[in-house]
Formats: structure tokens, sequence, C-alpha cells
């Protein structure tokens, strides 16, 4: 046991939390400043990663503990310890990693994801209510077979070309059925089976371009970590083609995007998974971009057939129109806007004067853009 998870106070058992997991990665940052900052919030954040949170970000919790998303005893002290009414499962091991070790992101991914399912329904047999339970999918769980096909489909919806190329993919859609599984089906020949334990609700995610955190080397990173590159003043290599096009969306509509779904009445939802998007760039519209306000920014494009293969495989753009009508959900930025306003401020503010490549220039990298 950690000694974060020993330090655990134990006098008041069984308070409501709300549990994190992966609480450390790039999503959890914001996710736990939006809960933490909830005017309406009556339960305790719990928060779990396989490492030690940051100071600025285990401010915003109540408790933290370092531990595995597989560790049985751990997930069993949680169970033991407080009243669970909310999980946000971000744990997960991304889709590059996932090729390099199949079979551990599988352990993880699904292991991990039927671990939490199951302390949510033990915790609903145990007080009585429905835990809501939030699963990240993502645009990985899509399989497109060829470009044709790809510039053909148009914007997919979240039935189509459900076929992933990826360990990642096939990760989070087994996470998807089984969530609906929990949520609907759960012990469905047991005599003392309570009905819907888990409110099971998913989002599949596109590309998520953060400002807050570094890129962690996923399969959609190439558009920030361009800016990163510009910004500290090195030259970057793009290991995607000038024409790959994926859809994409700020940080912070991920986590909008997040706490809208959670807080819609359930008699709204018409469906367990949802598809989000705000823009759809290829990757030199980020080149364009980034030398507009980089005068010296060096990109240079030299595709990984692996990587690239990913890409591929993954639509242009996605179908959000279910989001819409249930939920509400709306995009807030374009391209452009989440460059001139989000990123390349706050990106460029992490870099010391001295190592930025050229000062910082928006109206010029948007007009490059239009061009």
């Amino acid at each position: 046991m950690s000694q974060s998870a020993q330090a655990a106070p134990t006098g008041r058992q069984r308070d409501a939390a709300i549990l994190v997991t992966g609480a450390g990665g790039e999503m959890g940052h914001g996710l736990l400043c939006a809960l933490h900052c909830a005017k309406d919030r009556q339960a305790a954040i719990i928060a779990l990663d396989v490492r030690e949170l940051a100071p600025e970000i285990r401010a915003h919790c109540d408790h933290a503990f370092v531990g595995d998303v597989c560790d049985h005893a751990l997930l069993a002290r949680l169970l033991a310890m407080y009243e669970i009414v909310e999980i946000y499962h971000l744990a997960a091991l991304l889709s590059t990693r996932g090729e390099f070790a199949p079979e551990t992101a599988h352990q993880v991914n699904v292991g991990g994801t039927l671990n939490l399912l199951h302390l949510a329904a033990e915790q609903a047999r145990s007080h009585g209510r429905t835990v809501k339970f939030f699963f990240p999918s993502s645009i990985a769980v899509y399989g497109i077979p060829d470009l044709a096909t790809k510039g053909a489909a148009g914007a997919v919806r979240e039935d189509q070309f459900c076929e992933p190329h990826t360990m990642y993919g096939c990760n989070k859609l087994a996470g998807e059925h089984l969530g609906r599984y929990y949520d609907q089906h759960y012990r469905k020949l047991a005599k003392d089976r309570i009905a819907n334990p888990v409110d099971f609700r998913s989002i599949r995610f596109p590309g998520i371009i953060s400002a807050e955190t570094m890129p962690s080397g996923g399969t959609s990173d190439f558009g920030p970590e361009m800016i990163h590159a510009a910004a500290a003043g090195r030259p970057y290599r793009c290991f995607v083609r000038p024409d790959s096009r994926i859809p994409f969306m700020t940080m912070p509509e991920a986590i909008d995007s997040t706490l809208r779904l959670m807080q819609a009445p359930k008699r709204a939802l018409h469906r367990s998974v949802y598809n989000v998007a705000s823009f759809s760039p290829c990757a030199d519209d980020f080149a364009r971009l980034v030398r507009g306000a980089f005068s010296t920014a060096e990109i240079e494009f030299e595709p990984d057939l692996g990587r690239q293969s990913i890409i591929d495989s993954w639509p242009e753009s996605c179908d959000d129109s279910a989001a819409r009508r249930d939920w509400n959900w709306n995009p807030t930025h374009t391209l452009e806007g989440a460059f001139r306003a989000y990123l390349l401020p706050r990106i460029s503010s992490r870099y010391p004067e001295s190592t930025v490549s050229a000062p910082v220039d928006v109206a010029r990298a948007v007009d490059m853009l239009k061009k």
C-alpha cells in the first residue's frame, strides 16, 4: 500500500465521495479544478493515480491515493472508506504506448475499467442508489479501411466504422460495451439483482489540445507539439503527412462537455455514448498557424508509417448531432479562435523570453491560414 493510501483519513467512514482515476493526466488537471470549484458539490473529491500528484493538482482534492486501477486491494479499501456517488474513470494507457505493449494496455484499459464498474455496482448495492460513471472514450474506436472511404464518409456517426485498428481503440470500444452492460443488464439472471446499478455515460473524444500540460506522445499530439517546439525555439518533425485530417477540440471544451453530460437528466439521454468535436484541421493548417506566429519556426513533415496508418483510420469529422440534441453540446472554439485565445498565449507563456523564436503575432498566423 502506498504512503498516500496509508495516510488517508479513516475517522469518518463512508463519506460521500467523487472518485477520479488517472487524476494526474492531461484531462485530470482540468476536471479536478472544475469539480473543486463546483458550487453545488456535496461530496469529497478522491483522486487516484499511479504517481504522486503535483502540489497544485493535489490542492483540488480532499484525499489523493497513489495506486493502480488494477490493484484490487486498494479498490477494496476505497470501497470500505467512502460512499462513492460518482466516478470519472480517466486512467488509461494511451494509443501510441499501447501499440508497444498491447497486452499490458488491455490489462490496464479493460481490466481497470471492469474493476471500476464492479466497484460502482457494489457501491450501488451498498447504499441503494445508482452510481454515476463517466468513461472517456475515443475517436480511436473507429477503423476506416482506407483513405478513399475516409474522404467519402463525411461526418461519422457513433454506429459507423467501429472496427478499431489499435489496441487502445479495441479497449475503449470494450469499455463502452461493458458500461452499457453494467448500466442495463448487470447480473441479468441473479435473483438478488438490482436494476441499473450504474448510470454509465461516455464521450468519444477527438484529439484534445491542452495548453496547460505538455503533450504526452499521443497519436493526435502533433498540433500542440508544433506550438511547444516553436515557442521553445526547437525544430519539429511532424510524424504525419501535411494533409492528415482528424477532428479536435480544446481541453476546456472537453471538460465542459464532460460536466454537461454528467449533469444532464437521465431521461434526456437516448444513448450511452456520444460523439463531440469542434474543428477538423489538417496537420498543415497547424503548421501554417505556427509559422505565422513564429517567423523562425522550423517544421518538417516526416511521416511515421505506423502512426500515420492510425491517423488514416480515424474519421475526418464526427457527427455530434446526438450530443447537441440530448444535452445541448455546442463547441466554443474554431481552430483560429482556439489558436488566438487559448493555445498561443498560454503555451508561449510557459517558456522564458530568451527561448521564444520570435514575437508572437497571432493576427499574422490567422492570416496565413486563410491564404
